[in-house]
C-alpha cells in the first residue's frame, strides 16, 4: 500500500513526490528531505534545485494533510474574535496575524463569536477538535477577558485583551504610553491650557488619562478637574464635551488644546469648534486616538491621531503563538504592550498668543 499522499493523489491526476523522484532522476527519499525542510546537510544545493524544478514543471505541491500527520500539526491555527464585523479595527489586527501565520506556512481559521460566551465556548472546542496547532483569542476594545474554555488546552495567546485569571500571554496596546504621547503632541508646541475628552471607566480611558496626567505632571501642570470630561466615545459626546468646555469662556480661560478619547469624540469636537466660530488648529488644537480608517484623515482639518497598533498585535501575537507552536513551549503569562505611534496630519498647531 502506498503512502497517504499517492493514496489521496491516485486517480486524480494530480503529480505526485514519485511523479518528481522519476522526473529528477533522484530518490524518493531526497524529494521528501526537499519538501519537509530537512534537504540541507543531506543534498547538494544543485539536486535541490534539480528537485524543486521538476516539482514546479509538474505542478506538484506537497499534500498539507499528509504532511500534517507525519508532523502530529495541521498548519493552521485558530482565531476567536468577539466582534469581526462591526469593529472598523479587524482588518487591520486579522491581515497581520494572517500575513505572519502565511509565512511561516500557516493558515487562520477565524471564527465571530459576536462577543457570545457560549459561542466562543463552542468555537474554540471545535477548533481543537480540528486539530489546529494552536488559538489566538483577540478582542476588538481592551478589556480583561474570561479566558474561554479550552484555550489551555493548546497553546494559545491573547491578542488586545488581558485574561482575567492572568494565565496566558497577552499582546495589547501601551494605552499610557500612548496618553503620554499625546499630551506631549501639545506641549510641545507651547500648549500648556489642556483638557481631556471623552472616555469612560474602561481600561483604555483609565489608562489614557493616566498617561495625560503623567505628561502634565512632568511639566508642573495641575489639570483642572472640570478640565477631564468623560462623554463616552461617540461624535454626540465629543461635540457635547468641547461645547462644555468652549461655549461662552473667555479667550484667557478656556483650554487651547483638547485630547480627545478616539477620534469619534475629536470629530464631534471639531464640529463644535467650527459652530463656537474657533478655528482649529489656530484658536484650538485636536489630537485624537485610534487613527480611524476612513475617517480621522478625512475630517476638517485632517486629524492628528494617536494610532492603535491593530497590525502590529496580530502580527506579534501569531509569532509569539508560532514560536510555541514550533519549540514546544508555553510562554510565560506576561503582559506584551506596543507602542502607539503619531499620525501627524493638520488639527494640531502651535498655542495662540494670548
Amino acid at each position: 500500500m502506498g503512502s497517504t499522499e499517492e493514496q489521496r493523489s491516485a486517480g486524480s491526476g494530480r503529480a505526485t513526490s514519485r511523479d518528481v523522484a522519476r522526473l529528477a532522476g533522484v530518490s524518493h527519499t531526497a524529494v521528501s528531505f526537499v519538501f519537509n525542510g530537512r534537504a540541507e546537510g543531506n543534498l547538494s544545493p544543485a539536486t535541490q534545485e534539480r528537485i524543486r524544478e521538476a516539482a514546479a514543471e509538474l505542478g506538484y505541491r506537497p499534500d498539507p494533510v499528509a504532511r500534517g500527520l507525519r508532523r502530529r500539526r495541521t498548519a493552521v491555527i485558530g482565531l476567536v474574535t468577539d466582534e469581526i464585523a462591526s469593529s472598523p479595527f479587524a482588518g487591520r489586527l486579522l491581515r497581520g496575524a494572517m500575513e505572519t501565520a502565511w509565512d511561516s506556512d500557516h493558515l487562520v481559521l477565524t471564527v465571530d463569536s459576536g462577543g457570545d460566551r457560549a459561542k466562543e465556548d463552542a468555537a474554540v472546542a471545535e477548533l481543537l477538535d480540528r486539530r489546529v496547532d494552536g488559538i489566538i483569542y483577540a478582542a476588538m476594545s481592551l478589556r480583561r477577558v474570561r479566558v474561554p474554555e479550552g484555550l489551555h488546552r493548546t497553546h494559545s495567546v491573547l491578542a488586545n485583551c488581558v485574561p482575567d485569571d492572568d494565565s496566558l500571554p497577552s499582546v495589547v496596546p501601551a494605552e499610557r504610553a500612548g496618553g503620554r504621547t499625546a499630551a506631549r503632541l501639545l506641549l510641545d508646541q507651547g500648549h500648556r491650557r489642556i483638557a481631556l475628552v471623552g472616555g469612560q471607566d474602561d481600561i483604555a480611558s483609565v489608562e489614557r488619562l493616566r498617561g495625560f496626567r503623567d505628561a502634565l505632571r512632568a511639566e508642573g501642570i495641575t489639570v483642572p478637574k472640570e478640565w477631564i470630561v468623560r462623554t463616552g466615545g461617540e461624535i454626540s459626546g465629543g461635540h457635547a464635551g468641547a461645547t462644555r468646555l468652549l461655549d461662552g469662556v473667555p479667550a484667557d480661560r478656556r483650554p487651547t488644546g483638547i485630547f480627545c478619547y478616539n477620534d469619534r469624540v475629536a470629530a464631534g469636537a471639531l464640529h463644535a469648534a467650527t459652530r463656537l466660530g474657533l478655528t482649529v488648529p489656530g484658536d484650538l488644537s485636536v489630537v485624537g486616538y485610534d487613527d480611524q480608517e476612513h475617517m480621522a484623515a478625512f475630517l476638517d482639518p485632517p486629524l492628528t491621531s494617536v494610532a492603535l497598533p491593530h497590525r502590529a498585535m496580530g502580527e506579534a501575537a501569531a509569532r509569539l503563538l508560532l514560536d510555541a507552536i514550533d519549540t514546544g513551549r508555553t510562554p510565560p503569562a506576561t503582559v506584551r504592550r506596543l507602542a502607539c505611534p503619531v499620525i501627524s496630519r493638520s488639527s494640531v498647531g502651535p498655542a495662540p498668543i494670548r
